[in-house]
This record gives structure tokens, C-alpha cells and sequence, in this order.
């Protein structure tokens, strides 16, 4: 579902990032980037599913289910929320920050799923001013 919420964000002119947020075995929230979507530069896939499924009391229960690494800003988040369980669809395109989220007792499960990496790196290779542009790299 992640991954349909990546291709989502790339047939909308966005960056295909997707994630679930998945509680007591049921979807609770998924999102996407929509930093180009909604002109917001904060909302990657992780942070919109975050939002779409609203307050919980506690997170911990939790397992997020996103297509690619998270960067700073949403590894952040996740330990922030203490959520316990993070299932990356890839980190070939985008290391991300792996070791943070593992350093700060989360529980990384790496599947580097051939058509997530491949839809990720068809967008860099359409879009690098895009791509450098979500990441904060300049060219």
C-alpha cells in the first residue's frame, strides 16, 4: 500500500515517496509527498501519513511502513513518536538515516524491493532539480 501511495504522489507531478502507518493489524493512515502537491515543504510521505492518521496517545504499537529511508526530518519524527517498527521499502536511491532510527531503539526492516527502487530512480533520473530540491542538495 505504500508503494501505491508512492505511485500515487508520481501520477500527481510529486515525488513517489508513500507510507502506512498500520496499528493492531489495521491501516490507521497512509500519505505521500506532497511537497510539490501543496507548495509544503515539510510534507514527505511519512509526515502526511502521520498527519492523515491524527492523534494517537501512543505510537508505540505502531509499525510504519515507508518506501524509502527516511531523512533527518521524518527519522526525527518517528523517534519523537516512538514508534518501535520501521519497514523501508528501499535505501539504494536515498540512504537516509538508517543507523539514527536503529541508534534510537527502533527496529529497521530493509526489503529494497526492485520496483520501488526502480520508480525512484526513473523520477531522480526525470527530475533531479526536484529530487535535489526534497533532499536539500544543490546541484
Amino acid at each position: 500500500m505504500a508503494l501505491d501511495q508512492a505511485k500515487k504522489s508520481y501520477a500527481e507531478g510529486g515525488i513517489p515517496i508513500g507510507a502506512v502507518l498500520v496499528k493492531d493489524e489495521m491501516i490507521i493512515g497512509k500519505g505521500h509527498n506532497q511537497r510539490v502537491q501543496q507548495s509544503n515543504p515539510i510534507l514527505h510521505g511519512e509526515m502526511d501519513c502521520l498527519q492523515n492518521a491524527g492523534r494517537l496517545s501512543d505510537y508505540s504499537d505502531a509499525i510504519l511502513y515507508t518506501t524509502l529511508s527516511p531523512c533527518m526530518m521524518c527519522s526525527g519524527t518517528i523517534v519523537q513518536f516512538k514508534i518501535k517498527k520501521v519497514i523501508i521499502g528501499e535505501n539504494k536511491n536515498f540512504e537516509g538515516n538508517i543507523s539514527f532510527l536503529e541508534e534510537h531503539g527502533v527496529e529497521v526492516e530493509l526489503l529494497n524491493d526492485k520496483e520501488t527502487i526502480e520508480l525512484m530512480a526513473n523520477f531522480i533520473k526525470e527530475k533531479p532539480e526536484l529530487w535535489n530540491e526534497d533532499i536539500s542538495e544543490t546541484t
